[in-house]
C-alpha cells in the first residue's frame, strides 16, 4: 500500500485546507495517508471543523507557520525529517509556499521516491517588492527541480508557472482542479436566506453584495468598498455590503469606510457595509446575499466563487490568475482589471439594477460547477497521477 505524507501550511479557512483534507479523506483504499499541518495566524478563522468533520486527526507542527523564520522553520524541518523518518512514505505531496520549501527538501534530503507540490496560489506578483519577489522565483525554480510533478490548479496558472515566470518546463506541470463537497450550497437555501436576513435586518427590497475571504492586502478589501462608495450615488436601489472574514486589515478598512461615507450601521441609510468577521457556515451567508464580489490582486482557485456558483449566485470579480478557468465570463461572471474600481462598480451596478440579470448568471452556477469541482473528481485524478509517478 503505498503512503503519502501530505502537508498544508496551515488550518486556516481556504482552498488549501479543503483540498488537502478531501485527498486524506477520498483516495482511494489502496493509499495510506498521514496528514501534517502548521499553525495558523491568530487572525484568520480555523478551519479545524472540516477534518473533524471528516474523522481526520492531522500532525499538528507549531513549529510551522507563516512568516520566515530560521530558528523555527529548521525547528519545522527536523520534525519533518523525523516524521518521514519515520512513516516511511513513498510520495510526499507539499500544499503551498512554506510546507512546499520544507517539505521539499526534506523529502529530497531522505530520498522519497516521489515529490509533488500543489500551488494553491503564488507569491510572484502584489505580495512583494522586485528584489524579494525576484529571489522567491528563484527558491521555486530550485525546489521544482527537486520535485516530481507540479500540480497547478488550472490552465491559466498552468501558463503562469511555465510561461511567465518559468518556474519549470510544461511536461512537469498537471492540471488537477480543486474539489469539494458543494451539496450544502443547495440544501435548504430558502430557509437559510430567511434566517440570515432576519439576522442581519435585510428588508425584502435590499440588495446584499457580500464580499468573503482573510482581510489581507492581497484581497484588496479596498477596490470593494470604494467601489460600493461609487453605487450609493448611483442607484436608487437599496444595498446591503457584507464584508465577511477577519484579518490585519480591519481596523483600516473600517476607517476607509468613514472615509468615503459608508455607514456601518442599519437603518435608514440607502447603502451601508457590515463587517461580519468570520462566519464557519459560508452556506448559510450565500443563501442570504444576492451578488458574491471578489477583488484579489492574485488568487489561485478562490474557493469563494466556486461555492457561489455552486449556490446559483451572481459573480463580480477581477480578472486575475486561474478566475477564468472556474468562472463562466459573461454567463454566472462579471469580469473587471484589477484596481479598476469604476470597472468593478459599473458591473455591480448591471446586477443590481437588473433582477433578470442576476437571475439569469445564477441559474448556470450548479451545473458549471458540480460535476467540475467535486471531490470525487480530484481524489480520482490525484490518485491516477500519483500511479503513473509511482510506476
Amino acid at each position: 500500500m503505498p503512503r503519502v505524507l501530505r502537508i498544508i501550511n496551515r488550518f486556516n479557512l481556504g482552498g488549501p485546507t479543503y483540498n488537502a483534507a478531501y485527498l486524506t479523506k477520498y483516495l482511494p483504499g489502496d493509499f495510506e495517508t498521514l496528514l501534517v499541518g502548521g499553525m495558523k495566524e491568530d487572525s484568520e478563522g480555523s478551519s479545524m471543523h472540516i477534518v473533524d468533520q471528516l474523522g481526520l486527526k492531522p500532525v499538528i507542527l507549531n513549529e510551522m507557520r507563516r512568516e520566515v523564520n530560521p530558528l523555527q522553520d529548521r525547528l519545522a524541518f527536523q520534525k519533518i525529517k523525523q516524521l518521514i523518518h519515520d512513516f516511511k512514505p513513498d510520495i510526499v505531496h507539499t500544499h503551498a509556499s512554506k510546507p512546499g520549501a520544507l517539505g521539499r527538501l526534506a523529502a529530497a534530503q531522505m530520498k522519497v521516491p516521489v515529490i509533488v507540490h500543489t500551488f494553491h496560489g503564488h507569491s510572484f506578483h502584489s505580495y512583494f517588492n522586485p528584489i524579494t519577489t525576484s529571489f522567491y522565483r528563484g527558491v521555486e525554480r530550485f525546489l521544482a527541480s527537486k520535485s516530481s510533478c507540479i500540480v497547478a490548479l488550472s490552465e491559466g496558472q498552468k501558463n503562469e508557472l511555465v510561461k511567465v515566470h518559468k518556474v519549470c518546463p510544461e511536461e512537469k506541470v498537471r492540471i488537477i482542479p480543486l474539489g469539494f463537497d458543494l451539496g450544502r450550497f443547495t440544501e435548504s437555501m430558502e430557509e437559510k436566506r430567511m434566517r440570515f436576513r432576519t439576522e442581519y435586518g435585510l428588508a425584502t427590497d435590499e440588495i446584499a453584495v457580500g464580499i468573503i475571504g482573510r482581510l489581507v492586502p492581497i484581497k484588496n478589501h479596498d477596490l470593494f468598498l470604494r467601489s460600493i462608495a461609487i453605487l450609493q450615488h448611483r442607484t436608487r436601489r437599496k444595498i446591503r455590503a457584507f464584508v465577511v472574514g477577519d484579518g490585519e486589515e480591519r481596523a483600516r478598512l473600517e476607517a476607509l469606510c468613514v472615509e468615503l461615507g459608508l455607514a456601518m450601521t442599519t437603518g435608514d441609510n440607502r447603502c451601508s457595509v457590515t463587517f461580519t468577521s468570520w462566519i464557519k457556515d459560508i452556506d448559510y451567508v450565500n443563501a442570504g446575499i444576492d451578488i458574491v464580489c471578489l477583488t484579489s490582486k492574485n488568487e489561485g482557485t478562490p474557493v469563494s466563487l466556486i461555492e457561489a456558483q455552486a449556490a446559483n449566485k451572481p459573480i463580480v470579480t477581477t480578472r486575475v490568475g486561474g478566475i477564468e478557468n472556474i468562472v463562466i465570463s459573461g454567463r454566472t461572471a462579471l469580469l473587471s482589471e484589477t484596481n479598476n474600481h469604476v470597472t468593478l462598480a459599473n458591473n455591480l451596478l448591471r446586477l443590481i439594477e437588473d433582477d433578470a440579470l442576476r437571475e439569469e448568471f445564477g441559474a448556470d452556477g450548479w451545473l458549471y460547477v458540480h460535476q467540475k469541482f467535486h471531490y470525487q473528481r480530484l481524489a480520482d485524478d490525484m490518485a491516477q497521477l500519483y500511479q503513473e509517478l509511482l510506476n
